[in-house]
């Protein structure tokens, strides 16, 4: 994957987020650690947690991600 693309996904996934219904997700970061992406954060649930990822899966299929939300 080259590195304008790693970064337009890394965007299209934060713009995803923020885009939520869910109030709580759009709190959630996403980071880029060259091609994979990182979500951080905090959920009071692992099913919000889990929502988190699916939303940035849609639009990043393609990219590694890693699932770094607490749930408290």
């Amino acid at each position: 994957m080259a590195e304008m693309e790693a970064i337009e996904l890394h965007q299209r996934a934060q713009d995803a987020l923020e885009a939520s219904p869910i109030r709580v997700l759009r709190d959630v970061r996403v980071d880029r650690e060259g091609q994979t992406l990182v979500l951080s954060g905090r959920v009071e649930s692992f099913y919000l947690k889990q929502l988190a990822q699916e939303v940035v899966r849609t639009v990043a299929s393609s990219c590694e991600l890693v699932n770094s939300i607490d749930v408290q």
